[in-house]
């Protein structure tokens, strides 16, 4: 299935569009979105849309466009009494190195009934789907219910620099009148003891990026020298990436326990106040446990080093980056304890923060998103989560927007789909982009 017109459009628009190399090195390093924010510029624009492109700096664009809602329904007669709803995906993605790919990751390869490549799950999928479901709502002369703005983002794989965060600092007009907002990695399914269950994310953990500094003295490699800066950072990395952090279960991840105790026949009470049989329970989810079991707790990896410039030479500064993902409102705390687990002689530096997220599994909207997947699929179980990464609903949060996340996509149950994320090989079925075309149009329609 390779030829162009076997492709329905939301996946040739999701293949075009993991074929612009839009990949994103962080710290302001990266290929950039303008070619690609060009390419979804103009489908809006034959949508009769007026996209507003918005450079936060060289090659670093988001587009952004508003459609007018009919408020057509009876019970709402005002105008303006429905709110907005943000309806945004990113266009970055994040470094993929070919050589350890079975395809090219940036030629959208279509083999064995899957769309294959980089941004195939992180989000160039969401992003088609978006696109298409708009183009059906508009194309049969309709509206939605209520202003949409609709928005295509740089930078979200480096906390939205460049992107989110910039729109919503220096272009806040842009989502006026808007209080809610979907976006990607919730509405999936996933597989539990045989029964399919889609997790909606109704949140979203705390980002804290750090840099770690070592200072010792440069001499011969020969040498005999305990003030070794590398060998300092070996041990400051060591003890954050094998850290054991406590649980500590949050409304969101109670409520996940409780459905998942009762999809699998356990008992309830199993898991105690502090979270004891948290993890026991979230290993049965099978593929799922790749994201559900990092909600449960603070993670600190350490995702690079850089060091020296000679195999005989020792040198006088080394560094690391960590990766710190807290619980909402623990920032601070965590940040306290990292202080104290590393010597006095290690400098910490924090490059990036961002707050977490935990909205209510409850509301006009979440009841929207569940009624949806529960007309496209009638078994669905649908689950709250808290989302173990970040997304651009945490800039969004700063105009008082509640974000959700809400990618529907209907998944065999032995994919791995939380392994995909960041990951090599990525992609998606090309059935399940259909179904979230079809579920995103109904929402969208009728939300």
């Amino acid at each position: 299935m390779a030829g162009h017109e076997q492709l329905s459009e939301t996946a040739r628009i999701a293949r075009d569009l993991i074929r612009f190399d839009t990949t994103n090195y962080g710290e302001g390093r990266s290929k950039g979105e303008t070619e690609a924010a060009e390419y979804v510029g103009a489908i809006l624009a034959d949508m009769g849309l007026r996209p507003e492109f918005i450079d936060a700096a060289p090659g670093r664009t988001s587009v952004v466009a508003r459609i007018e809602g009919s408020y057509a329904n009876p019970v709402d007669t005002a105008r303006g009494e429905r709110p907005a709803l943000v309806v945004h995906g990113h266009l970055d993605v994040v470094p993929a190195d070919p050589a350890n790919w079975s395809v090219d990751p940036f030629g959208g390869e279509i083999r064995d009934g899957m769309l294959w490549g980089r941004g195939a799950v992180d989000m160039k999928n969401m992003d088609a789907m978006i696109l298409t479901a708009l183009r059906q709502i508009l194309g049969g002369g309709g509206q939605p219910n209520r202003d949409l703005v609709v928005a295509f983002l740089a930078d979200e794989e480096n906390g939205g620099a460049f992107g989110s965060h910039h729109l919503v600092t220096h272009h806040p007009e842009l989502f006026a009148g808007a209080t809610e907002a979907i976006s990607e990695v919730g509405g999936y399914s996933v597989d539990i003891k045989g029964r399919r269950a889609y997790l909606l994310q109704t949140g979203e953990k705390a980002l804290v990026w750090i840099r770690l500094r070592t200072r010792g003295t440069a001499a011969h490699g020969s040498r005999v020298i305990r003030d070794n800066a590398v060998t300092k950072l070996a041990e400051a990395v060591a003890t954050l990436g094998r850290q054991e952090w406590p649980i500590h279960l949050t409304t969101t991840t109670r409520q996940l326990l409780a459905e998942l105790a009762r999809l699998m026949g356990s008992d309830p009470e199993a898991i105690g106040p502090q979270g004891q049989g948290a993890d026991e329970l979230l290993l049965r989810t099978g593929t799922a446990a790749g994201f559900l079991t990092a909600t449960l707790r603070t993670t600190t990896n350490p995702t690079l080093l850089k060091a020296g410039y000679k195999h005989n030479v020792i040198p006088d500064a080394a560094e690391a980056l960590i990766d710190i993902r807290t619980l909402p409102g623990e920032e601070d705390a965590v940040l306290a304890e990292v202080r104290a687990l590393l010597a006095d002689d290690v400098e910490i530096e924090v490059v990036t923060r961002d707050v977490g997220l935990e909205n209510p599994f409850s509301g006009a909207l979440v009841d929207a998103m569940v009624s949806t997947l529960r007309r496209h699929d009638p078994e669905a179980e649908v689950l709250p989560y808290l989302l173990s990464g970040g997304t651009d609903n945490k800039a969004l949060s700063e105009l008082g927007i509640t974000g959700y996340g809400f990618a529907p996509l209907r998944l065999p149950a032995e994919l791995d789909f939380a392994g995909m994320f960041h990951g090599v090989d990525e992609r998606v079925p090309l059935d399940a982009l259909d179904f979230g075309h079809r579920a995103l149009t109904d929402l969208l329609s009728t939300y």
